[in-house]
């Protein structure tokens, strides 16, 4: 990767000095640099499906109502007011009346209203536009608007996670800016490129494969943030963002893996936390030709075959040689955080010599000199893609080109640019990835990453394609129970569908390790989404560096403290 050259074009965009009327006096709070490994894929809330873009869209977009720390998912304590200042449950529990605060504004000074409210989840309904968010509010029916500051949505059915479906899958759009694009273009649009929102910062601006830059909204109804200016130093290579933070060109760098400690230790003005993040990684199939998606893959589209390659892989050897001791093999598409998960989930268990007898019973013989294996002259090969600035995915593919060799089985990795294997995940071209979802608070967020309508969706998660109506049966109906142990038996039942199933191998369930400089004065990581208390983050005025001086005074190349050679 050209890593100095986009280290260039970083300085380069610190320098030039004005970064729009929105951040033009020469502030106070201080700037947070971040080092990061990818783009976002698209500032679109209903259409975003990076962690990136997710970052960029939760400090720009307000939301109805914010979850808080507590994570609950049910009813809605422990939700405090963010765009609506108060609410109203209907007695029969089948409508929700927001009623928006008065002073909340959008970034080109429109007030909020209740059409805003409206329009973002009809919009997130077309089936032109395409959204992942879609398939996790299908208990929406609609959104009414009695008066401009009254928003009231309807419920097809009681469930326990009404207010969070309302609340936390969607920030709100502004109607006024995407009324007149057509869904369908949204992706591709000019209002895609600049987002305006209601969020406490402002969008600045987006360099792709360099830079996003935001700034303090200081006029914000909920109060200006304490930073005043936040920026994503892009990386793709991975070493060439560790080594941004490691000099002090950026202040935060939240994918330290383990190996990265001993180096981190060296400085002392660096210090670590370790996250309970809501995430897990895995190795996905695509159950669809990548060529022709009316047709099954032509190796993966047969379970016995995907159960086999599962039993060919060590997961516990994979985990501890990439991870050490900070993450323990995944449980299948869920965490152990959730109450509703059994952590003695029944796996497929490692058995080389099993899944070699089920590929010969499949015709899928060793027959060449190199031990692979073939069939009707075929070879049983498939590329595995990963990004690759991402070094614990690219660990375990080498790993798992060994164990599957050891089956006969030839695997191919292809390290791609971020974006390049986002796009190719969308359009389903992949044979296989090593992917991770940085999941929600809500089990139930499953079926759009796994579910059938996140496969059938244009932009749906669901980039393997797997489908199975059972598993989905059982995830309705576990929502739909106001009985935990009830809520845990159908969830159970639907994760032991998926893992017999086998549409992916369940690798890691990982810490995340963030690393910051002790300039840095911050407020508790939120797992689902360590980034959301930013604006409540500061640093101290005796703490401040150069580039904390909005107007670009200097580089950010300026170190953060004195560092080791």
């Amino acid at each position: 990767m050209a890593s100095l050259r986009y280290g260039r074009i970083l300085c380069a965009a610190f320098v030039c000095g004005c970064v729009g009327a929105e951040s033009s006096a020469r502030s106070s709070g201080g700037t947070l640099a971040m080092s990061t490994g990818g783009d976002p894929d698209v500032l679109v809330p209903s259409l975003l499906q990076t962690a990136t873009a997710g970052q960029v869209i939760d400090l720009v977009y307000d939301r109805l109502a914010d979850i808080g720390d507590s994570l609950n998912v049910v009813g809605d304590r422990g939700f405090t007011p963010r765009l609506a200042d108060r609410w109203t449950w209907a007695k029969d529990s089948l409508s929700i009346a927001f009623h928006l605060n008065p002073n909340a504004r959008w970034h080109d000074g429109q007030p909020v209203r209740s059409n805003d409210v409206r329009f973002t989840i009809a919009s997130t309904k077309d089936s032109t536009l395409g959204s992942p968010a879609a398939s996790v509010i299908t208990n929406i029916d609609s959104v009414s608007t009695p008066d401009s500051a009254t928003a009231v949505f309807w419920f097809h059915a009681r469930s326990p996670q009404q207010f969070y479906d309302a609340t936390y899958q969607l920030p709100i759009m502004p109607e006024h800016v995407w009324k007149a694009i057509a869904p369908s273009s949204w992706r591709a649009s000019e209002a895609a490129k600049h987002p305006i929102g209601s969020g406490q910062y402002r969008f600045v601006r987006w360099i792709p494969r360099a830079v996003v830059e935001l700034s303090a909204d200081t006029a914000n109804y909920r109060g200006a943030p304490k930073l005043s200016r936040v920026i994503w130093s892009i990386a793709p290579d991975f070493n060439s963002a560790l080594t941004r933070f490691l000099t002090g060109e950026t202040d935060l760098f939240p994918q330290l893996r383990p190996e990265n400690l001993r180096e981190v230790a060296k400085h002392p003005e660096l210090k670590t936390q370790s996250v309970r993040g809501l995430s897990y990684i895995f190795a996905q199939f695509n159950l669809r030709d990548p060529g022709n998606h009316d047709r099954p893959h032509p190796i993966f589209g047969n379970r016995e075959l995907r159960r086999a390659l599962t039993m060919a892989t060590d997961r516990s050897a994979l985990v501890r040689s990439v991870f050490d001791t900070l993450a323990v093999p995944a449980l299948g598409p869920t965490l152990r955080a959730y109450a509703t998960t059994d952590p003695n989930l029944q796996q497929i268990p490692f058995d080389l010599p099993r899944a070699r007898a089920i590929l010969d019973s499949l015709g899928w013989r060793v027959t060449t000199s190199d031990s692979m294996r073939t069939r009707n002259g075929k070879p049983l090969r498939f590329t595995l893609s990963v990004p690759n600035s991402n070094q614990a995915r690219v660990q375990l593919a080498v790993l798992l080109q060994e164990q599957f060799r050891r089956a006969g089985v030839q695997m191919d990795i292809e390290k791609l640019d971020f974006p390049v294997l986002a796009e190719r995940d969308r359009k389903r071209t992949i044979d296989a990835t090593i992917g991770q979802w940085n999941t929600q608070p809500s089990p139930g967020a499953v079926l759009g990453s796994w579910g059938i309508a996140g496969s059938r969706a244009a932009s749906g998660n669901n980039f393997g394609s797997y489908e199975n109506p059972v598993f989905d049966a059982n995830i309705d109906s576990a929502l739909a129970s106001f009985d935990l142990p009830t809520r845990k038996r159908y969830f159970s039942t639907a994760y032991n569908t998926i893992i017999q199933d086998a549409p992916a191998i369940w690798i890691a369930e990982p810490k995340q390790i963030v690393g910051y400089h002790g300039r840095l004065q911050l407020v508790a990581l939120r797992p689902d989404a360590w980034w959301i208390h930013i604006p409540d983050w500061s640093i101290p005025r005796d703490k401040r560096i150069a580039r904390d001086t909005l107007g670009g005074e200097s580089s950010p190349a300026q170190p953060a403290g004195q560092k080791a050679p």
